[in-house]
């Protein structure tokens, strides 16, 4: 039987924020969230997450995303350790008999399958307690630890408490223990703060207990911790590069890598081109043969066959097979534009439904809209959906010509192949095959002198 214990109490003063840490995110998800991840993988009987420091922010914004109902919250107050959260704990595990996976909030990038290791190495060496360790070429902040022999840990001494002989030592370690609960919990209790930060250290129980073993990993990208913004930075890197490499060896083209950010959700077809700076965030799907940017954003959309979109941004809305967008334009939510479309500079778009081979080129809001087959739409057109209380819809049909500079002031509705003229204001429905010009005739006034 296994059991997983989250500590997530801290409150990350080096953050310098007034967020619990375990609350920032890294690629959309909290910290706390991709540690619950790998651990769900892992099929425990229990999981607990240890809070503290803004307890009550950390359960409602956690319970969002639960998927376990075997989760459960413990509260450590005050914050004295380590050592204390799992003491706080043992109250929970009385008549537990199995292990216990003690994982940190705070390092999110931890694997499944290394967990799944470390819980192997320690069947197989039936030890008391094992942790996964690494080497570092700098081994600043990190607990060292020394081995005896065949992998067997002799102790631990935490950054703060090493003499100059020991910080030479560059086995770290990562803070991620698995432990026989019941060996754990005739000790645990017994820990002293006898350190230099006057905390309890769970790694003092390692030369408590009779066998402890080092389980080593050779990369300690997954072992990177969050104590600050850098850090944080540091892990958002290592996922990019992990995405980003498995989408380019799905097909995918990555001008710019590093200044490109792409969502663990995300979906990318082959021989799609991601141009620089360039970035798809949420659920977004696009599909093959698609043009992406430079300077583009695109967010829980759905992209279809090639289409090209140039410097613009697009939220939550479905742009469907070859059309063009931008540059600059911005695609707000609840918009559908068909195939064969051209939005061009400086369009911006919302809730409406464009319909196939329509053209909206230069200048123009569209907003809860439908616009039918084969219209264009000419430059600096507006719809004013908006009357100081309620957004209203337009409707313009199929093959219509909307001269530059109309605006039409919703609700109307123009039937199939309308003109406007040009600078017009429309608040009138308009039939088939009409002429709509609204606008003073031009005044000439000859020898005009200015005052």
């Amino acid at each position: 039987m296994l059991a997983v214990a989250i500590l997530a109490a801290g409150k990350g003063t080096r953050m310098v924020s007034s967020l619990p840490k375990v609350l920032h995110k890294l690629s959309g998800k909290t910290l706390l969230e991709r540690v619950l991840q790998s651990c769900h993988n892992l099929n425990p009987s229990k999981i607990f997450i240890i809070v503290g420091h803004k307890a009550d922010e950390v359960k409602k914004t956690l319970e969002i995303s639960l998927f376990n109902e075997n989760v459960h919250f413990i509260l450590q107050e005050p914050q004295n350790g380590t050592g204390h959260a799992v003491q706080v704990l043992s109250k929970e595990l009385i008549d537990f008999k199995g292990k216990l996976l003690v994982l940190n909030g705070d390092v999110p990038l931890i694997k499944s399958k290394t967990l799944k290791e470390l819980i192997k190495v320690h069947d197989m060496n039936k030890a008391d307690a094992s942790l996964i360790t690494t080497v570092k070429d700098n081994p600043y902040g990190y607990g060292r630890v020394f081995i005896k022999r065949k992998n067997l840990i002799e102790k631990i001494v935490e950054e703060k408490d090493c003499d100059p002989e020991e910080r030479l030592n560059r086995l770290i370690n990562s803070g991620i223990y698995c432990f026989n609960w019941q060996s754990l919990y005739k000790n645990i209790n017994f820990i002293q703060n006898n350190n230099s930060q006057k905390e309890i250290y769970l790694t003092d129980v390692i030369s408590m207990v009779n066998k402890s073993f080092s389980y080593e990993i050779e990369s300690d990208d997954e072992l990177q911790g969050v104590n600050n913004r850098v850090d944080l930075a540091k892990c958002e890197k290592i996922i990019q590069k992990q995405i980003i490499e498995t989408h380019m060896l799905n097909g995918v083209t990555f001008r710019n890598p590093e200044s490109c950010s792409i969502s663990e959700e995300c979906e990318i077809g082959m021989d799609v081109v991601i141009e620089a700076n360039s970035h798809v965030r949420g659920k977004s799907k696009i599909a093959n043969n698609c043009i992406i940017g430079p300077n583009t954003f695109i967010e829980d959309s759905k992209v279809n066959i090639a289409c090209k979109i140039l410097n613009s941004s697009i939220f939550n809305s479905k742009i469907m097979s070859n059309v063009s967008i931008g540059p600059y334009s911005h695609i707000r939510p609840e918009t559908e534009i068909s195939s064969n479309c051209k939005v061009g500079n400086f369009v911006e778009i919302k809730n409406s439904f464009i319909d196939e081979s329509v053209k909206i080129n230069h200048l123009s809001y569209i907003g809860d809209t439908n616009i039918g087959k084969n219209t264009n739409v000419g430059a600096g057109t507006i719809t004013a959906n908006f009357n100081g209380l309620k957004k209203n819809k337009t409707v313009i049909g199929e093959d219509c010509s909307i001269g530059a500079n109309t605006v039409l002031v919703a609700p109307v509705s123009l039937d199939n192949s309308v003109t406007t003229g040009a600078g017009s204001v429309i608040n009138k429905d308009v039939e088939d095959n009409s002429l709509a010009i609204s606008r003073t005739k031009q005044v000439n006034i000859n020898n005009w002198k200015k005052k």
